[in-house]
């Protein structure tokens, strides 16, 4: 990741400041589509899509998105082959180490969001490491949905919530939208104003499903490591060009 230049949204994109999305999104599929269609091996599509986060993360961070979310590995995904799991796992490894010092520099801050049990002690380690270094970071915010499901988080969410009256600390007469916001893995951060998905799928997958409820959707047949930072800017755009009533009227 090369050192951030901030940019300015109305020239790079042709939208003022206050369109840009807060949040963005990002369900990165099409790496397996990709590899096929060249004739490789699926694990040469991951480390494709692996090199293409980079540009992505670099390019948020540019136009000054506060928070980047993007979907690495859901808790489904442990279905997989094994020779497939353990060389995405070795990936993340990799990403960790070699993008941590770029991290640090551009100010951004890491955070995993998922449960963090059977991830491999060393992917456990570089995260915890990045995070570490990078939690005083004042930048964009780069959330990894790592070993994730959102109804996995909703139910981890309730857990934390009914702890929380039998302790005494919360009478559930007081429950509201707020608590539930406070107790799922994205706390603090926006929900988000814009989600993409890559490889024309038009499902959600269990992905940040309360978070998600008034973001925008941005649908592309573009497949993930083919998704550069021109098509970042192309679903910013039509993101800008929406109006958004938040079940109101436009005026």
């Amino acid at each position: 990741m090369p050192t951030i230049e901030p940019l300015d949204c109305a020239a790079e994109l042709g939208i003022p400041a206050e369109r840009l999305p807060r949040h963005i999104a990002v369900i990165m599929d099409g790496n397996g589509r990709w590899a096929r269609q060249r004739d490789m091996e699926r694990v040469k599509g991951h480390e494709a899509g692996a090199e293409n986060v980079r540009e992505i993360v670099t390019q948020c961070a540019r136009l000054g998105v506060e928070a980047l979310t993007l979907y690495s590995f859901s808790t489904e995904n442990w279905r997989r082959p094994i020779d497939e799991i353990t060389r995405l796992m070795s990936l993340y490894v990799e990403y960790l180490i070699k993008e941590r010092e770029e991290i640090m520099d551009n100010d951004v801050r890491l955070v995993q969001i998922g449960r963090r049990d059977r991830l491999p002690p060393d992917v456990l380690r570089e995260l915890d490491e990045t995070a570490r270094l990078s939690a005083n970071n004042r930048g964009m915010t780069l959330c990894l949905a790592l070993n994730y499901s959102s109804r996995v988080e909703i139910v981890d969410a309730v857990r934390k919530i009914a702890e929380r009256i039998r302790s005494g600390d919360l009478d559930p007469n007081e429950i509201n939208e707020q608590t539930i916001d406070a107790s799922l893995y994205t706390a603090g951060l926006p929900d988000p104003d814009l989600l993409v998905r890559t490889a024309g799928e038009m499902r959600i997958s269990n992905f940040l499903l309360w978070q998600i409820s008034y973001a925008e959707l941005y649908v592309t047949d573009t497949l993930w490591p083919d998704f550069h930072r021109e098509d970042l800017n192309n679903a910013i755009r039509a993101y800008a060009a929406r109006e958004r009533r938040f079940g109101g009227l436009n005026k």
